[in-house]
């Protein structure tokens, strides 16, 4: 089995454009991400669709690739890259034995453990890997807030307990503790919030892109609605460590301070 790490970076966003090139701590962003997946693994490569990017990622030895500009989503950007680094022969003969995990370019703080713990998804029996998908979450504690489990933009996962297959995604609270106090909820139930890092199998990753965005994926906004609704299953790994995105300049400077870099 071999693990492959990709990082979609595009220099173009609403909020923060050249989010992937700011500094944190004399390092940039992307640097720091790949810096961190390299612990873990082996191949790691960067896909994007800027020069800026790409030069940058070339001048401190990091390996990158040039996707086209008008991929609606990473999923995409990271069967380029793949089919960029690898030939149809190579593929043919191994895709099936080939994890590409796809690692948030705006996450500069990923953990090693994180990574371990999604790759804990897939074991080899006998020469064939039963897991098709694999995602990360956290449990909700009772140290977070109300305002942190309902927030529409951390999405969250249940999941079935004896498999740890994904059941469903939503920006809503799920499950809903109908007959419980919403002060009680972080208390009573078991809620888990959805960490954006997946991880599939090569042959998978082929299939899901070409599928068509479904009715809930458009109402949730969340892509990984559409590979449930079209039957794939997504393994669910726990993990207790925070993550950490990084989507505004103001996100920038709260990231800085909780690393005592300011």
């Amino acid at each position: 089995m071999k693990f492959i790490g990709i990082i979609p970076a595009r220099y173009a966003s609403t909020r923060f454009p050249g989010k992937p090139l700011v500094e944190i701590g004399g390092r940039t962003m992307i640097r720091r991400v790949y810096d961190q997946a390299k612990q873990v693994l082996d191949t790691v490569v960067v896909a994007t669709d800027d020069e800026r990017i790409y030069d940058h990622v070339e001048s401190f030895g990091g390996n990158v690739v040039m996707t086209r500009a008008d991929h609606a989503c990473g999923t995409d950007r990271c069967l380029e890259a793949y089919n960029a680094i690898t030939t149809p022969q190579w593929r043919a003969q191994n895709d099936e034995q080939t994890i590409i995990i796809n690692i948030q370019g705006d996450e500069p703080f990923i953990q090693p453990e994180q990574i371990h713990a999604l790759q804990s998804c897939f074991e080899d029996i006998d020469g064939y890997i039963e897991t098709e998908i694999a995602t990360l979450v956290k449990p909700f504690t009772e140290e977070d807030s109300l305002d942190d489990l309902e927030n529409p933009n951390t999405p969250k996962v249940v999941f079935d307990e004896a498999n740890h297959y994904a059941m469903l995604f939503s920006r809503s609270v799920i499950p809903y503790l109908r007959n419980v106090d919403k002060s009680q909820w972080l208390k009573a139930g078991k809620h888990y919030r959805h960490i954006g890092m997946y991880a599939y199998r090569a042959d998978v990753l082929a299939k899901i892109t070409t599928l068509k965005q479904s009715n809930i994926e458009l109402c949730e906004s969340l892509e990984q609605m559409r590979w449930l609704e079209n039957g794939y299953k997504i393994k669910v790994a726990t993990c207790n460590i925070a993550s950490i995105g990084i989507d505004t300049p103001e996100d920038l400077e709260n990231a800085k301070k909780l690393i005592n870099l300011i």
